[in-house]
């Protein structure tokens, strides 16, 4: 399991000769890691003696959903070293025969589809890892507002670098109606968020430079 070792090891096997963990588990640790930045602003800034008791039970929900997006992109890092095994399996399956050329390419159509689903997936948690660092925003504490920023566009980034996977996948599927789905879900989420993390960085630094 790759979250099973350590950062350098992962960066090792980054830079190696082999194609996994490549773009897609990245992206996934990065939106995995905003989202830890999130609970990290809620855990300091609850502990601000100042803090009223209500904004300390809006922190501890906002805490929570950040815990689960960050375990929620943690298990799809591993997800896309899964889907691309699968998809790299399919295309050595036999085809000496008819038979085995149609088995081999549904096969190699549903690998597609799988890979493809998995930066989706990144792109809908990522979304949601943006959303949480504009609500944590009125309730974190100067001293991290900065990290909110940071888990922003990091979160943004996450959602970029999953797009590409998904366009480089379905490069490679023959299922429009399946493809035409997954771009309309993309419209769809970036449209939620659009200028989001610009509004966020607006914010931070009002925050920071303010009087």
């Amino acid at each position: 399991m790759i979250l099973n070792k350590s950062i350098g090891e992962f960066l090792d096997n980054l830079a190696s000769e082999q194609p996994t963990p490549g773009g897609g588990s990245v992206a996934a640790l990065v939106g995995a890691t905003a989202a830890a930045l999130l609970s990290m602003v809620c855990n300091i800034s609850r502990k601000n003696k100042n803090i009223p008791a209500k904004d300390i039970d809006k922190l501890n929900q906002i805490r929570q959903k950040s815990d689960q997006l960050r375990i929620y992109l943690q298990e799809l890092v591993q997800q896309d070293v899964d889907a691309f095994d699968d998809y790299m399996s399919s295309l050595k399956l036999p085809q000496n025969t008819e038979e085995e050329k149609i088995i081999r390419q549904e096969a190699i159509e549903h690998s597609v589809e799988k890979a493809t689903l998995v930066p989706l997936r990144i792109i809908e948690h990522s979304a949601e890892v943006l959303k949480l660092a504009r609500e944590v925003l009125p309730f974190a504490v100067k001293s991290v507002v900065s990290d909110v920023g940071i888990a922003a566009i990091m979160a943004e980034s996450a959602m970029h670098t999953s797009m590409f996977n998904i366009e480089i996948n379905l490069a490679n599927c023959e299922n429009d109606e399946f493809a035409d789905k997954v771009f309309d879900r993309v419209d769809e989420i970036t449209d939620e968020v659009e200028d989001l993390t610009q509004e966020i960085i607006d914010t931070v630094q009002d925050i920071i430079y303010e009087a």
